[in-house]
């Protein structure tokens, strides 16, 4: 953490994740493009407060990169790193999760995790 005189910044962890509803490059960029300008405004965020993302896509979607939405945004100089999600019987597909780390002022308690539309039932107990 990195002190000052009033404030403590400190690095934290923000989930999303989104589901998309076909395999198509440009409502993939729309989709996580959504999820991630939610997660900076729930979280009072700017892309300076970005570390890095690590994204992941479940094996059926091959349409087009999650990061490269990130790109889109205008997130250039942000680390990002995507990945495939294991391929188990029975998870929800074409979903996009979003594992950003930030600099920020908000405790744990008070991050905003963002799951948009049936992904919210990915996680419930942190979907807000």
């Amino acid at each position: 953490m990195i002190e000052s005189e009033e404030y403590v910044v400190a690095v934290r962890a923000v989930r999303g994740a989104v589901q998309l509803e076909r395999d198509d490059a440009g409502h993939m960029d729309e989709q996580v493009g959504a999820v991630l300008t939610e997660l900076l405004e729930r979280n009072g965020l700017t892309p300076d407060d970005l570390i890095s993302i690590w994204f992941t896509a479940t094996p059926d979607l091959h349409s087009d990169f999650p990061a490269a939405a990130a790109r889109r945004l205008g997130l250039a100089d942000v680390p990002l790193i995507c990945a495939q999600e294991l391929d188990i019987t029975g998870a929800m597909p074409r979903v996009v999760r979003v594992l950003a780390h930030v600099e920020t002022y908000l405790d744990r308690s008070e991050i905003a995790h963002v799951y948009l539309g049936a992904a919210a039932a990915l996680r419930k107990d942190i979907a807000q």
